[in-house]
């Protein structure tokens, strides 16, 4: 799967720790968490729930990379490719 494609997936994942969110209210090229009311920990569990769905690795270090919803689902489809 390529980007596009993961966006309604990973955004799927998003909801599961902010269910108030529409996919609209989300602009995939701006900084997800300044759009999103979460917390550290809420992001964490964000980022845990991504790496189990789709069997990715996400290291500490990619944590500040990964601040869009396109930049996230790029990162997740350069890794797995075939999707999840």
């Amino acid at each position: 799967m390529n980007a596009v494609e993961l966006r309604p997936l990973v955004f799927a994942e998003l909801r599961k720790i902010a269910p108030e969110l529409e996919e609209g209210d989300v602009a995939p090229d701006k900084l997800l968490r300044d759009q999103v009311d979460l917390d550290s920990m809420d992001w964490l569990n964000f980022l845990i729930a991504v790496h189990q769905r789709f069997g990715v690795e996400i290291s500490e270090s990619d944590y500040a990379v990964l601040d869009t919803l396109d930049r996230i689902c790029e990162f997740v489809a350069a890794r797995n490719p075939q999707g999840s």
